[in-house]
């Protein structure tokens, strides 16, 4: 295996890794942002207020964007396990 593919190898897993991570990271950025403005409106400053409606938000992404999600992760697994032949040989 050449330093190349194994750069090559890292950078396609990172990529993989941020879009499937992607969907649920804003999906609770943009709750917590909302959560935390209408704390900032009304003055309650209760820790736990955000705690579920990120439940909820990352639970109802999960049903949108999961399918996509594994089809992303499908892909790259199959285009590792094709690789393998020509990283050992």
């Amino acid at each position: 295996m050449s330093p190349e593919s194994v750069m090559s190898l890292g950078r396609d897993a990172m990529e993989v890794t941020l879009m499937v991570a992607a969907p649920m990271l804003l999906v609770a950025l943009a709750i917590g942002l909302v959560v935390s403005i209408f704390q900032a409106a009304t003055q309650i400053n209760e820790a736990t207020l955000s705690f579920i409606p990120k439940l909820v938000g990352i639970f109802v992404s999960l049903l949108i964007a999961g399918p996509w999600m594994l089809s992303i992760m499908l892909d790259y697994m199959r285009q590792v396990f094709a690789s393998i032949p020509n990283m050992v040989g």
